[in-house]
């Protein structure tokens, strides 16, 4: 039975899914915003809340927990240095999902995920 678990498999293997969603939060760290399905953009959205509110912390355990998660270094240090602090005052809700209608090749439908104060900065 499949109660109280709440982790979405994406049709993946445990390594392959904690590989893609591992990137996928990376490059949302890196370029504020990715183009995703709408499954996939669920799924990273835990994930990147959770380092954004470990980087708020900035100690090095929360670092270091952190460094496991991201595979990048560089994307590590804009997190703890840039992200987190504009987001000190806010509780959650670091990310924002927007519905683009079905993909043209399988109609997998499509979204488009990026950090909250992204849109604010860009204009």
């Amino acid at each position: 039975m499949r109660h109280r678990k709440i982790k979405g498999k994406l049709n993946r293997t445990p390594s392959h899914r904690r590989a893609m969603l591992r990137n996928m939060t990376a490059s949302i760290l890196e370029h504020g915003r990715i183009q995703t399905t709408v499954a996939k953009a669920k799924e990273v959205r835990k994930m990147v809340d959770y380092t954004i509110t470990l980087a708020k912390r900035e100690d090095l355990h929360s670092r270091r927990l952190v460094l496991r998660l991201i595979p990048s270094k560089t994307v590590v240090a804009k997190l703890f240095n840039e992200i987190a602090p504009r987001y000190k005052e806010r509780s959650g809700g670091f990310t924002r999902i927007y519905r683009l209608g079905p993909r043209h090749g399988d109609a997998a439908e499509m979204a488009v995920i990026e950090l909250v104060d992204i849109s604010e900065e860009k204009e």
